[in-house]
């Protein structure tokens, strides 16, 4: 598929793709919400606080360590935990004690995500806490089998192997019937390259009546389609499916 389809793809494409599906797994932060709620910021500078506050950093110091630690281990917790850090429910706790006001229930999406057949999960490299709160403010309890969070992929984060292989495991998944929806591409390779079917959710652009387009950049291999507005391309794949 090129970079015209993956953007503005055809009904046979969603198909295709999406026929066999029948475990279709979401990405919580800026994916189930628009990034523009601005709640995964607020998150990250608590990162940031908890690092001054544990470290006796200043505020610049503690956000280079944070870069360090997701860089070399792929998320803040993961790096404190390989050099010897053992509070893991405090920095959890702490970290996602945000102010969620922001949210709105979102009733299409709701809608469409129920519609979809199988079985519905959220996986988040946060904790099942911040999920059920976060899920309830946008109206979609209820919608999903369960939350997959940091605690039940051994404290392993996205874009690890294991933390997918983990999530596999414990839901009995074959792959190649699952679909995965991430704000970051970089988190789609392992599922791509395991079988499943990929969309990259992208910002916060409003969606033209393709059902989602992406503007240039943002592109990335990992993902079989790029949309700006899920509900609108969960409509339509659900449209396809419904007339199969």
């Amino acid at each position: 598929m090129n970079e015209i389809d993956r953007q503005f793809p055809s009904e046979a494409e969603i198909a295709d793709k999406f026929g066999d599906v029948d475990v279709w797994i979401f990405d919580l932060d800026n994916t189930l919400y628009p990034a523009r709620s601005g709640l995964w910021r607020e998150i990250d500078m608590r990162i940031t606080h908890y690092l001054a506050s544990l470290h006796g950093l200043d505020g610049l110091s503690a956000r280079a360590m944070q870069r360090f630690y997701r860089q070399r281990d792929g998320a803040t917790l993961r790096g404190l935990m390989n050099d010897g850090f053992e509070r893991l429910d405090e920095f959890l706790t702490f970290v996602h004690d945000i102010d969620r006001s922001a949210l709105e229930p979102d009733p299409e999406l709701q809608r469409e995500i129920c519609r979809l057949p199988g079985r519905r999960f959220v996986f988040t490299n946060g904790s099942k806490g911040h999920a059920v709160e976060t899920l309830a403010r946008l109206g979609l309890e209820g919608v999903f089998e369960d939350s997959f969070d940091i605690k039940a992929a051994e404290f392993v984060p996205k874009p690890e192997a294991a933390a997918y292989d983990a999530f596999l495991r414990r839901y009995d998944v074959d792959p190649r019937r699952a679909a995965m929806f991430e704000d970051l591409a970089l988190n789609l390779e392992v599922p791509k390259a395991r079988g499943m079917t990929t969309t990259l959710v992208l910002g916060s652009a409003e969606a033209g009546a393709s059902g989602g387009a992406v503007e240039a950049g943002g592109r990335s291999s990992a993902a079989d389609f790029q949309v700006v507005n899920l509900p609108v391309f969960l409509a339509r794949v659900n449209r396809v499916l419904s007339a199969r």
